[in-house]
């Protein structure tokens, strides 16, 4: 049983009596446990980072650099040791987690440092006037269980690498990976203080480091609802904010798309990480003369998503985070019955043979309408809604028609699906399955926040820029 501590200026702290348990969400057994935070750890972990910025901030940049790439390594050799605790602690197949959870952040700390070293504008002359560059000081870090490294590495590894200190804040739902992160951190040779890690809840170790006027800028992913809170904090000391937040994803299939290929990429895109994707394309809309064929797809898609224990290469579904989402994705499939939406596949009962663990059916809802509440609400599971459109200018009307812009994709020939991929009110729009690119920016438009991370884009939200006229 994993039982950690707080890591504030190079040193292991225990913090006070009070812990947070963390819960297997497939067995619902207690796995470890972390200290509630409190508004003087954070007060301890923010004095740390200020004395250590000066120092970190004059490193030469090589270094940073250089340790930007030890962390990508130390990640990559921690590999399985990481899948198999996102695993455990928020349930996501192993095979999952080792492939993206545990992956994809040895790439995308990497393109830091390849950015960093390949031509990063620091300078630039505009007139008489030299542009500077510099990093903008004490960056508050705060992290979803959804994606408990991906989200950390997209903050913490820019930051550090560009000189600011940070303070994270993982969620105490999911917060044994960032103990092995802040060891990878300091065995990257990360001096004491430059990063600091203080658990604890948004309401208290949150809200402390979001109205601290020590911290010169928060970085933060979750929900809208809590983003907004952090933003209305952060304002009394007017201090930078970064917001990763929600999203209500449209995958636009044209009438010259692939359909089979089309669903079953857009199926893959609403089901993995149980739904539980800030990016998850929970709506497909198709034209209403190919409707019941995509629903066919469909169903026949999301019969192939296995639920069950996700410690098994098989299970494609493992369980919800925690008995309150689960209890919330249950209420929406329930909420989408009664609106009058066509339950397809899945539906709100327990899945047959897990009677522990807070799983949730793979769910497919057709004969959905832009104004129900599945169909503009994030649902945050692995829920699917269709919704059939007329013509090119309607489906785009769709699409937008809701308070999210985070993610979207696009399916049909090559010209006409950019044409509509160009028009669609958001941060990141996949063109017929375009890969990820952990260089590229990724961010939303609206309520799903403000600000990009990874690539370049990501580098400067951590920057300060001064003008100097000679």
């Amino acid at each position: 049983m994993a039982h950690t501590g707080h890591i504030i200026g190079g040193a292991h702290v225990e913090g006070g009596e009070a812990r947070i348990e963390v819960l297997n969400p497939a067995t619902e057994e207690v796995i470890g446990s972390v200290p509630a935070g409190t508004p003087s750890d954070v007060d301890a972990a923010v004095a740390a980072a200020r004395a250590a910025f000066d120092g970190w901030a004059g490193t030469p940049l090589a270094e940073r650099i250089a340790v930007a790439r030890r962390i990508s390594a130390g990640i990559a050799e921690r590999r399985d040791e990481i899948a198999a605790t996102v695993t455990a602690e928020m349930g996501s197949p192993i095979k999952f987690a080792t492939q993206v959870h545990a992956s994809v952040p040895v790439a995308t700390s990497g393109g830091i440092a390849d950015v960093l070293e390949n031509g990063f504008a620091w300078t630039e002359e505009v007139g008489n006037s030299l542009i500077v560059r510099e990093p903008i000081g004490v960056v508050a870090a705060i992290t979803p269980w959804n994606y408990p490294l991906h989200q950390i590495v997209a903050k913490v590894v820019p930051a550090l690498a560009v000189g600011c200190t940070v303070v994270l804040k993982p969620s105490e739902v999911a917060p044994l990976t960032a103990a092995i992160f802040a060891e990878i951190v300091a065995d990257a040779g990360v001096p004491a203080g430059a990063f600091n890690l203080v658990h604890g809840t948004g309401p208290v170790v949150g809200e402390a480091l979001a109205a601290h006027p020590g911290v010169d800028m928060v970085s933060f992913t979750g929900s809208t609802r809590a983003g907004r809170r952090v933003s209305e904090v952060a304002a009394q000391t007017v201090k930078r904010v970064a917001l990763e937040l929600g999203g209500k994803s449209a995958n636009v299939v044209l009438d010259d798309a692939d359909l089979a290929k089309a669903v079953k990429l857009g199926v893959a895109g609403c089901f993995p990480n149980g739904g539980q994707s800030c990016n998850a394309l929970s709506r497909m809309l198709v034209p209403e003369s190919r409707l019941a064929e995509a629903v066919e797809l469909a169903v026949a898609a999301a019969a192939k998503y296995t639920v069950g224990d996700p410690t098994d290469d098989s299970t494609r579904i493992g369980p919800m985070v925690s008995e309150a989402q689960r209890d919330r994705v249950v209420d929406y499939i329930r909420k989408g019955i009664e609106e009058g939406a066509k339950l397809v596949a899945g539906g709100p009962e327990r899945p047959e043979g897990l009677e522990k663990g807070f799983f949730v059916r793979p769910t497919v809802f057709a004969g959905v309408t832009p104004e129900m509440t599945i169909a503009q609400e994030e649902i945050f599971g692995p829920v699917l809604s269709i919704l059939p459109y007329r013509d090119e200018d309607e489906a785009v009307r769709i699409a937008n028609g809701t308070d999210y812009g985070l993610a979207g994709a696009v399916f049909g020939s090559d010209e006409r699906a950019l044409a509509v991929a160009r028009r669609l009110r958001t941060g990141q729009v996949d063109v017929n399955g375009g890969r990820f690119n952990p260089n590229a920016p990724f961010g939303g438009y609206k309520q799903s926040g403000n600000g990009r991370e990874f690539g370049r884009h990501g580098i400067e939200e951590f920057l300060e820029t001064k003008s100097i006229q000679r």
